[in-house]
């Protein structure tokens, strides 16, 4: 029985199908060149400096002049991307050396403290240790003042002396400097504007302070600040080279019923010196200084 010339072997099949890739592979290319040429006689003679990638991103702008296609000319190709690199992981970041630690001791369970063999009670031999980072949330408190009264049992003419009253930054305020710090570090520092901290004294303490009397507070800082603010212009008045800077700024006016003032924040500084900022209402006589 002789063998049917119709069935083509395996290595004939191979041949054929590697035959027919190539062609495919050479007319892909030529395919590819035409619509190059096509790209590069729309987009002008600036284009031929154009990588295929940056022809495509043109290709999908709905509208690009000869300007852009000049001047996407005349960038630099980038960088080859690299492969990530296997770098080492660092491992679990420390928690400070310096911050406090107090200490949590967990006991082990009635049923882990017996041995099961025995039935004696198992002795600590040690401690599986780890750390968190934890927090102790604000708390407020009344701070008594007593001031000593002393009076001379023999010289009553003497009189009663009293023990002096300690300075303080708002005389006769129910808040401490503590207090009245802490205020103007989560205003400027934190950004928690004074409604807000008003509301949180009120849920923590069920003390009802306005916003005007914080305002009071921050203002009372400014004052004790003035000083030194003094001594950081005229530090920088002395030297050669000033730099300064203006930013408008939105103020609230009790009479401009609900409509903002511009004011100006002027920002006086050189490099690696002091930094004074001056607050200005206008652009008037009255500043900047």
């Amino acid at each position: 029985m002789s063998a049917n010339p119709a069935v083509t072997s395996p290595e004939d099949l191979i041949a054929q199908l590697t035959q027919k890739l190539q062609r495919a592979e050479l007319k892909i290319q030529l395919l590819e060149e035409k619509l190059r040429l096509v790209r590069i006689a729309k987009y002008g003679p600036g284009s031929e400096k154009l990588s295929d990638g940056q022809l495509e991103l043109l290709e999908l702008e709905p509208g690009v002049s000869t300007e852009e296609v000049q001047a996407e000319s005349k960038r630099e190709a980038l960088p080859a991307t690299k492969p990530a690199t296997g770098r080492k992981h660092p491992g679990r970041q420390q928690l400070p050396a310096d911050l406090p630690r107090v200490e949590t001791v967990v006991p082990c369970t009635d049923k882990e403290r017996i041995c099961p063999q025995c039935a004696q009670e198992r002795m600590v031999i040690g401690h599986e240790q780890s750390e968190q980072l934890d927090v102790e949330p604000a708390k407020y408190f009344v701070r008594v003042i007593k001031r000593e009264k002393r009076a001379c049992r023999k010289c009553e003419e003497q009189g009663v002396v009293t023990a002096p009253v300690p300075a303080r930054i708002i005389d006769k305020s129910l808040a401490s400097d503590a207090i009245v710090i802490d205020t103007v570090v989560r205003k400027y520092s934190d950004h928690i504007p004074l409604y807000r901290q008003s509301a949180i004294l009120e849920r923590d303490t069920a003390l009802e302070l306005s916003r005007a009397t914080l305002d009071g507070w921050v203002l009372r800082v400014g004052e004790l600040l003035t000083p030194m603010v003094d001594a950081m212009r005229q530090q920088l008045l002395q030297g050669t080279y000033i730099q300064a800077d203006e930013t408008p700024v939105d103020v609230q006016i009790k009479d401009s019923r609900g409509k903002n003032h511009q004011a100006y924040l002027w920002q006086y500084g050189r490099p690696g010196g002091s930094v004074v900022f001056d607050f200005r209402a206008g652009r008037g006589r009255e500043g900047p200084k």
